[in-house]
């Protein structure tokens, strides 16, 4: 269970439109150079929120999620190993950071 700590903290709008995400907020959001933010407005306020990237491009999340739904209703993934659909299976939903480390051998 994670607690949710109050921090305030004002910006600065530059001419062009940009903010510098202040460190607490940064750290809060656990935020690296590059990362991404969402702006949602709701009720007159805007909520920031970190953005998981698990594809940066958007046809192969379609692809992927395509190719979860037909394994998830057992369509046969003609030319995909069965061992690998089976996995896949098992690990959709999972969330992935690709910054951790990988267990076991990598074949490139």
């Amino acid at each position: 269970m994670s607690v949710t700590h109050a921090i305030h903290e004002v910006a600065t709008l530059t001419s062009k439109g940009q903010v510098t995400l202040p460190k607490s907020i940064r750290q809060a959001l656990r935020l690296d150079m590059g990362g991404k933010i969402a702006f949602d407005m709701r009720d007159g306020e805007i909520v920031v929120t970190r953005v998981e990237a698990d594809h940066e491009d958007p046809a192969i999340g379609a692809f992927l999620n395509l190719l979860a739904r037909d394994i998830e209703a057992g369509r046969n993934i003609r030319g995909l190993p069965e061992n690998l659909a089976r996995a896949m299976l098992e690990h959709a939903g999972d969330a992935a950071n690709p910054r951790e480390d990988i267990d076991g051998d990598v074949t490139l």
